[in-house]
């Protein structure tokens, strides 16, 4: 049981600090994509793929004084800070989670925005399809994005970068 809560927590230590839930989601099933073993559960939502079992997970973390979740006022909307504790970082230490080292993945997203990694899960989530009927999907589910030829021909690069 504590082996995902570990290594969300080995996520959040390597991120060092994270902006955003929305980013947090994204991140995760990318790796989880790019078969890192995070085990959460994920459905297609209103900014694509989304975990509740992540949530949860999360929030068990914070409650336990693990993960530290800062609330800040933007004016229009809340955006949520994410750092890891002296407590979860001594958890950490004490439980030993066969994880693959993150760094790599990690620091390719971080200095990403939300609004890319949401294309790139997006373009990952509907890999079934093929590339042309992939893309169509994207702009089916998200038409209120108006992604552009660039920005998804960034996000496939991105996407080859990270299964290389």
């Amino acid at each position: 049981m504590l082996t995902n809560h570990a290594r969300l927590m080995q996520f959040f230590t390597e991120a060092d600090e994270l902006t955003g839930r929305k980013k947090l989601q994204k991140m995760i099933y990318i790796m989880q994509k790019c078969n890192m073993p995070f085990e959460e559960k994920y459905e297609f939502h209103f900014y694509g793929p989304y975990s509740e079992e992540l949530t949860l997970r999360v929030e068990e973390l914070c409650n336990l004084g693990f993960v530290s979740e800062v609330k800040e006022d933007k004016g229009n909307y809340s955006q949520y800070r994410y750092t890891v504790t002296k407590d979860g970082r001594s958890f950490l230490q004490q439980f030993s989670s066969e994880m693959p080292n993150l760094e790599e993945y990690v620091s390719l997203m971080q200095d990403k925005s939300s609004r890319f990694l949401e294309l790139v899960s997006t373009i990952m989530y509907f890999d079934h399809l093929p590339l042309e009927e992939n893309i169509e999907k994207v702009h089916t589910v998200k038409p209120k994005q108006k992604y552009t030829e660039e920005e998804i021909e960034e996000a496939l690069q991105f996407i080859d970068r990270l299964k290389q």
